[in-house]
């Protein structure tokens, strides 16, 4: 294999030169930001809907700044399975939160990366001169997916809404047939099925390993390190983004309760393969879990900091959205991580920090290895060689959603946060937080901390 040496990338010839992804030189702030604990799905909806954890999250978020909701210019919100009754849940997060009937809120899907869109989308109304202050983030409540009924019982009813006598009212409930109707289509699951290749999420972890020779040991062993970064964040008491949720019961949320403390990867390789039981790698355990939870931040203008006095958490200085093969959408992280390296001129050690969503285990470790893959780097990142090894040490240092859940809607926000207060805890100076994003994309943000 070529020496890796983490210095910035080069690029092959003069196609290779990456479009900008910024912001056209416009300063946009991340101020503050705020995150409900992610509650883990238990087989049954969920206390909260997904408004109830935005609006939670919104809240607190708010009642610590020196302006108020109706100040706001907009409210951008991603979710990718809102309910039927909350439709354009950005509008009902806006007026839920007091935002009153002037402030428009709009919501955005991009499946996994859905909040980061909602950032981005922010970030160029700010920069574009159309707003100063935004609330964006995401939300989802996937305990609450819906169960669908399949076609053999749509046509049924449909038949008994067309029968008019009695007689044909009766023959139609002798069609009845439970063993064919009673069998729901889970929603979730359809949603989380690639459309075209025929693959679950779970399966391209599968395709995407396989290629990259992960074993399972070694994604138990990541797995049981997520799980312990988290219960010693929680500990040390830097899980500072988090605030509580209080349920009609008087039940109080405090922290991501899919936590498995003292986790080790002997007991992880007791658990049998989900995805392909034959040959598989990819378990429930060395997956993210499918948990409720909204994240909320407030992006403001170089303006609207001035006028307001805001103290800021920091800067979006740089965005990619890159597509790729559906069958391996695991690599998302690696397309568009790898422009925004190549146009600052950055290796992946010049990056301070690097949240990369944990979809799997084998899917954060594939991402590894491809970086490390001279051929890969060449063929699909055109780039001359191998980027390098990133350490271990500057990824996900207090775990990922492999312990802390995978809301689909929310983590794309849920990770720019994490990498902004890393910055602030750690004295560091840039992060990058990136994910893989379901269809065969990939979604990244260069972050910088404070006001420099």
């Amino acid at each position: 294999m070529t020496e890796q040496t983490n210095k910035s990338p080069r690029a092959k010839g003069a196609a290779a030169k990456p479009k900008s992804g910024s912001y056209g030189g416009a300063t946009v702030y991340v101020v503050d930001g705020a995150r409900t604990p992610f509650l883990k799905a238990r087989g049954r909806p969920g206390d909260f809907s997904a408004s109830d954890l935005a609006v939670s999250a919104g809240r607190a978020l708010l009642a610590r700044q020196p302006v108020q909701p109706t100040e706001l210019d907009e409210v951008v919100l991603g979710c990718a399975m809102p309910s039927p009754d909350e439709p354009n849940i950005g509008r009902v997060v806006a007026l839920r939160l007091g935002c009153g009937d002037k402030v428009p809120g709009w919501t955005v899907m991009r499946n996994c990366a859905s909040a980061m869109q909602a950032l981005d989308s922010a970030a160029r109304s700010i920069a574009l001169g159309r707003a100063d202050l935004v609330l964006a983030g995401g939300t989802e409540a996937m305990s609450r997916a819906p169960l669908l009924y399949n076609d053999n019982v749509v046509n049924w009813f449909s038949g008994l809404a067309g029968a008019r006598t009695m007689q044909a009212k009766l023959g139609q409930f002798l069609k009845l047939r439970p063993a064919q109707f009673l069998n729901p289509v889970l929603a979730i699951l359809k949603g989380l099925t690639d459309p075209l290749v025929g693959l679950n999420m779970g399966q391209t972890c599968e395709v995407i390993s396989h290629r990259f020779g992960i074993t399972r040991e070694q994604m138990d062993e990541y797995s049981a390190r997520s799980h312990n970064r988290l219960a010693a964040a929680i500990d040390e008491g830097r899980m500072t983004e988090v605030t509580a949720l209080y349920g009609n019961d008087g039940k109080v949320h405090e922290t991501d309760d899919g936590l498995r403390r003292e986790s080790k990867a002997e007991k992880l390789a007791t658990l049998k393969p989900f995805f392909d039981r034959k040959v598989g790698l990819v378990t429930p355990g060395n997956s993210s879990q499918i948990t409720d939870g909204a994240t909320m931040l407030l992006l403001a203008s170089a303006e609207a900091v001035e006028r307001h006095g805001l103290k800021v958490l920091g800067k979006i200085t740089d965005v990619e959205w890159a597509a790729l093969d559906p069958a391996e959408m695991g690599l998302g992280p690696v397309h568009a991580s790898t422009p925004i390296l190549k146009r600052n001129k950055f290796g992946l050690d010049d990056v301070d920090y690097w949240e990369i969503n944990e979809a799997f285990a084998g899917q954060v470790l594939s991402c590894k290895a491809a970086w490390e893959d001279a051929d890969y780097c060449r063929e699909q990142l055109d780039l001359d060689g191998p980027l390098g090894a990133l350490d271990e040490e500057r990824l996900n240092a207090d775990g990922g959603a492999i312990a802390i859940g995978h809301p689909v809607g929310a983590s794309g926000a849920r990770i720019v946060l994490h990498a902004l207060k890393e910055l602030e805890r750690s004295g560091g100076k840039r992060a990058v937080a990136t994910l893989c994003i379901g269809g065969g994309q990939g979604g990244a943000m260069l972050l910088e901390r404070g006001t420099e």
